[in-house]
């Protein structure tokens, strides 16, 4: 599978929402391609809608912490890629 460009790493999960919060090393738009990957955990998912501060963003910049719907339950450390 092709890797992508590491652009930040989960901090925080919330398994009622499926909800992963982000650290952004990297900008962030919907629309995006990224490729979550960790532990056993390898999949790829397209950014539908993300919130920063628990507002709705198309853009995220580098330095924001976003929350973003993950289709798989992932844990903090693992790595996210823009594909």
């Amino acid at each position: 599978m092709e890797e992508g460009k590491l652009i930040g790493e989960i901090s925080h999960y919330f398994s009622n929402l499926s909800v992963a919060v982000i650290d952004l090393s990297s900008p962030l738009k919907s629309g995006d391609t990224i490729r979550v990957a960790g532990g056993e955990v390898d999949f790829i998912q397209t950014v539908d809608s993300m919130e920063v501060d628990h507002k709705k963003v198309e853009t995220a910049k580098k330095g924001d912490s976003v929350g973003l719907k993950i289709s798989q339950k992932v844990r903090e450390g693992y790595k996210v890629y823009k594909m």
